[in-house]
């Protein structure tokens, strides 16, 4: 029963996205909400300057509409459902501003900040309000009870989940095909913790992503935009607290971290010692640049996800 309820989940997330495509690729290119290709990246990437952008919507109508046919309305939908089109709204915020303004930078980081600490301090109030644990799930120590401090996780995960898949969101369906990965091992874990309305959700938003890679796949139609990126980090977030898995998301989105950890070592190393680590940052333009095609990174980086994914849900369930 849960393999076929999940598995009509990811078909619906899938047609819904796949119908939404062709209505919505022509209405952002009329609206001229074309993506500005940032200075300092592969300079064949200039070829992509103008390509729709805002896309996430697509993956975004479709995925709260298959979870919402096909689940019962309950907290833990709720409060999903609100990270993810919470984050989308602030990634759209972000977007349009770049396009109004015709830069590649949107909402400030202090703008950012602000946005995001107050959609986690919601978040976190509802969390608590509904009955969710504070307690913190170590592993090695057992949960440990946090109560009002679990709100610095809340925002810590927030903040961390939303960026890491920003910046993961470089290549032709790089993200859209590693987030669905992820939440399709989410999915499973919340099935296995009886958070079935959370696994659904899950389920319609890896099928929203597969029907969004019809367009997002190289050479790519449509890019999400932060629009799409910090939705699927907003969703990502709330499903390791609602599943408490909040270290286990180091391992289980392991791709999204290795990126953001890339960026980090590069400016740290850069600042310390006046010397780079990497061609290139993120890690997945060091690649481009030592001489692999965008298919070759993206199906890497995508055997990487699926391996760190699965390998911890193979952990969590077997534990």
């Amino acid at each position: 029963m849960a393999v076929r309820l999940l598995g009509i989940a990811f078909v619906t997330g899938f047609l819904a996205a796949a119908a939404v495509g062709p209505a919505a690729i022509p209405l952002l290119r009329r609206l001229k909400f074309g993506q500005a290709i940032r200075d300092e990246g592969p300079a064949w990437h200039a070829g992509k300057a103008g390509t729709p952008t805002m896309g996430g919507v697509i993956f975004i109508v479709a995925a709260l509409f298959g979870a919402f046919l096909l689940a019962m309305p309950s907290a833990e939908l709720y409060l999903v459902a609100f990270a993810f089109l919470g984050s989308g709204v602030i990634g759209g915020l972000d977007d349009g501003i770049k396009i109004a303004l015709r830069r590649n930078l949107g909402l400030t980081p202090l703008q950012k900040l602000a946005a995001q600490g107050l959609l986690a301090a919601v978040f976190f109030r509802q969390y608590v309000a509904t009955g969710f644990s504070t307690a913190l799930e170590t592993y090695a120590f057992g949960r440990v009870e946090l109560g009002a401090a679990y709100f610095f996780v809340v925002l810590l995960l927030f903040l961390s989940a939303t960026n890491a898949v920003n910046l993961t969101d470089g290549l032709d369906g790089l993200a859209a095909g590693a987030m669905l990965l992820a939440s399709a091992a989410y999915a499973v874990l919340a099935w296995y913790g009886s958070r079935f309305d959370l696994a659904i959700f899950n389920a319609a938003l890896a099928g929203a992503l597969g029907g969004f890679l019809l367009y997002n796949a190289h050479p790519a139609r449509v890019f999400m935009g932060d629009t799409g990126s910090l939705a699927l980090g907003g969703a990502l977030a709330a499903s390791a607290l609602l599943t408490k898995t909040e270290l286990l998301l180091v391992w289980l989105g392991g791709l999204f971290v290795i990126e953001a950890l890339s960026v980090i070592l590069q400016v740290a190393s850069f600042k310390l010692r006046g010397r780079r680590i990497f061609r290139m940052s993120p890690l997945h333009h060091h690649f481009e640049l030592v001489g692999w095609s965008e298919w070759q990174v993206v199906l890497a980086f995508w055997a990487a996800e699926a391996v760190l994914a699965f390998s911890a849900v193979a952990w969590a369930i077997g534990r």
